[in-house]
């Protein structure tokens, strides 16, 4: 399979005056996180909280900001990440695209919206019931 890429609009949620990015991302389920390059997070103003250890392809291991709060928007989905910053493109990673309720189509060459929930992003989550506590 080759390459996909999907337009993506990126903005910084905490400072609503700045214009979003409209990127082509590069679609990457083998990341985690939506990955950006230094200048992208520059235009959009976001905040340092921390520093994540990513190990990359060639098997090194380096230290990179964490970023955020981005908001991505694609298609009729939205969702709220923290990025992490390094290198030149911009990667859409396994978290964003979960959250979004989106899935690859191979034979098309393009991310979709999961058929099964066209209108709305749908996840699964645990049932938690604490004994003693009225549910």
């Amino acid at each position: 399979m080759g390459q996909i890429f999907a337009n993506i609009q990126l903005r910084n949620p905490s400072d609503e005056s700045l214009d979003c990015l409209h990127i082509d991302a590069l679609v990457d389920t083998g990341c985690m996180y939506l990955c950006i390059p230094e200048h992208v997070a520059l235009q959009l103003k976001l905040k340092k909280h921390d520093s994540k250890e990513v190990s990359t392809a060639d098997g090194s291991v380096k230290s990179v900001p964490y970023v955020g709060p981005v908001k991505i928007n694609y298609l009729n989905r939205i969702c709220l990440v923290g990025a992490i910053v390094m290198g030149d493109i911009v990667l859409l990673g396994a978290i964003p695209i979960e959250d979004m309720d989106l899935v690859i189509h191979p034979a098309q060459m393009k991310l979709t919206v999961n058929p099964a929930n066209p209108n709305i992003a749908t996840s699964i989550v645990p049932y938690i019931r604490v004994i003693g506590k009225p549910v």
